[in-house]
């Protein structure tokens, strides 16, 4: 998972998927052999040569400009995700020295503090991987409340949520329609993975899913990028049934984010919330790992 082989893959896979039709680009009925628009029909739409997209296609052509990379994206139909995905690839491509280990993830002491003041609002703080480095006590209850509530300060046994909803059925019975947010998920890791082409632990992560999970494999396949900032999803808890929450990340820079869940005032989905939090009541669940465990990270 090179930057070089994603920049091809991510050209090639977005290229087949789009129709001559679809963006007026005569056929004349023949027959082709390919699916989607041919690399010079593409350049063509782009205003390049042929061959330079051929080169950039194959990795070959590295220092395009912002200018023709926003062309590439707009005959492609790239939403503006995808455009910055695209920019990211090609910065990854480019010959670089020896790479660094990515630092250590941790809580920071700010980010527990908003976490204890969002007692009665569902959060977790996840990292890049959408490995959980922490959750309040709701957050713990809503989407993973079969789980031990201090995994999340234990590095060897921190839950991930890319692998919670692709592997464990708890989790996937959680959503009403799965497929939106799996791909939400692939989406995101897509996105990661542009911006880290080094990071061997989410090589690692995508090679376990990939093998393990035949919808991963496809959806991670199929190069779709999105980012998971706002999201509503209906939810099926098994202590209190049907909620629909509005899932959004509070991020700051490129260190983890907070996922809260938040439901509408005066709604079913709010007095589910509300009874959610009275029957775990009584449950512990640290917000944030001890700070001897939060130093410790994860790479």
């Amino acid at each position: 998972m090179n930057g070089k082989s994603q920049l091809g893959e991510f050209l090639r896979t977005r290229r087949s998927q789009l129709r001559p039709d679809e963006v007026g680009m005569p056929t004349y009925g023949e027959r082709r052999r390919v699916p989607g628009l041919r690399r010079e029909e593409l350049a063509l739409l782009a205003g390049v040569s042929p061959s330079y997209y051929a080169r950039l296609e194959q990795g070959h052509s590295l220092n395009a400009s912002p200018e023709v990379l926003d062309a590439i994206a707009r005959a492609l139909r790239l939403d503006e995700s995808e455009r910055l995905h695209l920019h990211d690839l090609t910065r990854s491509a480019k010959p670089r020295g020896r790479g660094r280990r990515p630092a250590p993830e941790r809580v920071s002491e700010a980010a527990g503090q908003l976490l204890d003041a969002l007692a009665d609002v569902p959060a977790i703080v996840i990292g890049r991987r959408s490995d959980v480095l922490a959750w309040n006590r709701l957050g713990h209850a809503l989407f993973a409340g079969h789980l031990d509530p201090g995994a999340p300060g234990l590095a060897a046994r921190r839950p991930n949520m890319a692998r919670l909803v692709f592997l464990d059925p708890h989790v996937r019975e959680l959503y009403t329609h799965w497929p939106a947010k799996a791909g939400a998920v692939v989406g995101n890791l897509r996105l990661v993975a542009g911006r880290c082409p080094e990071d061997s632990a989410l090589h690692a992560l995508v090679g376990e899913l990939s093998a393990k999970s035949e919808e991963f494999a496809a959806m991670w396949a199929d190069h779709r990028v999105r980012a998971c900032d706002v999201a509503d999803y209906e939810m099926r808890h098994p202590l209190v049934g049907t909620l629909t929450v509005t899932q959004q990340t509070l991020s700051h820079g490129p260190g983890p984010g907070i996922v809260v869940a938040t439901t509408e005032a005066g709604s079913p989905s709010r007095t589910a919330l509300a009874l959610l939090a009275q029957a775990t009541a009584q449950t512990t669940a640290p917000a944030v790992p001890s700070r001897a465990k939060a130093r410790a990270g994860t790479g």
